[in-house]
């Protein structure tokens, strides 16, 4: 960091209201002409700039951490589905709300006070660096002039809210390349999973009503097989029944034609008893 860069670290993490006296005293100390009006025209920070400024100088560290996860959660967002997105967000809001109150503790104990609005502006600035690597990088720099918000989601650039050189501000450390390639990789494997997952399950689904399928198939099978036992048994009894009907007939047939001789016969032998009964009556 520069000198410039260091004492305006130094006045935008002291008390706000201790600002503009401390500002010119520093200025006032200073041998390089130039250096000194940069210090004097440095703008007093806001309430909410100044906690997460405090905030990043003391606990560098917890932020650097929030921010690498910020960054990670930057990357793997576009390849995360509607449920998994949901709970990020959920998370990212607790995340962000604690570290808010944790800044916002910091600051009372160094005699801020903090309005509810305030401790508001401070959860939404520390939010913007999960959506934002320029507001990243900005509070990092623990030399904010203003809250931070992700408006309508142009990207931020860090100079218009960092006083100093943002060039010099500690970013974010980024993920390795072969860490990231790793993480997408475990991504896709993981939605890769999922669907195979949902196809599986489509496939049990369909397997299941294919099966019923076949065991109505199988019970209505089962059903005509019987039947079909049933009429061939009926249709042997009747061809049973049908052949002895026609011995019956045959023989019944023979018997009519018997009868029908004999009554041939018996008619004859009446016509001639009868032409001799006619023969022997007297004249």
């Amino acid at each position: 960091m520069t000198e410039f860069d260091s004492i305006a670290a130094e006045l935008y993490s002291g008390a706000p209201g201790d600002f503009v006296s401390a500002r010119d005293a520093r200025a006032k100390q200073i041998a390089d002409a130039d250096v000194a009006a940069q210090i004097r025209a440095l703008r007093k920070p806001t309430t909410a700039a100044w906690v997460v400024n405090l905030f990043a100088q003391e606990r560098a560290q917890q932020l650097q951490e929030a921010l690498r996860l910020a960054a990670a959660l930057r990357e793997a967002q576009a390849d995360l589905d509607a449920q998994t997105l949901a709970k990020l967000g959920r998370d990212r809001r607790a995340l962000t709300g604690r570290l808010a109150e944790d800044a916002a503790e910091l600051a009372r104990a160094r005699g801020g006070r903090i309005t509810a609005a305030t401790l508001d502006a401070v959860q939404r600035t520390i939010s913007a660096a999960f959506f934002d690597p320029g507001a990243a990088v900005a509070i990092a720099s623990g030399r904010l002039t203003t809250e931070l918000d992700i408006g309508d989601g142009t990207p931020l650039d860090p100079s218009t809210v960092v006083a100093g050189d943002v060039a010099d501000a500690p970013a974010t450390q980024e993920r390795p390349d072969d860490e990231l390639a790793a993480m997408r990789e475990r991504r896709r494997a993981q939605q890769a999973l999922r669907e195979a997952e949902r196809a599986r399950d489509a496939a049990e689904r369909d397997h299941a009503a294919t099966q019923r399928a076949l065991d109505d198939v199988s019970r209505r099978a089962e059903r005509i097989a019987a039947r079909i036992d049933e009429l061939e048994d009926e249709l042997r009894t009747a061809r049973e029944s049908a052949h002895a009907v026609a011995t019956t007939l045959t023989g019944a047939e023979a018997e009519e034609q018997r009868a029908a001789a004999e009554l041939a016969r018996r008619e004859t032998a009446v016509a001639e008893a009868r032409a001799a009964t006619a023969g022997d009556a007297p004249a």
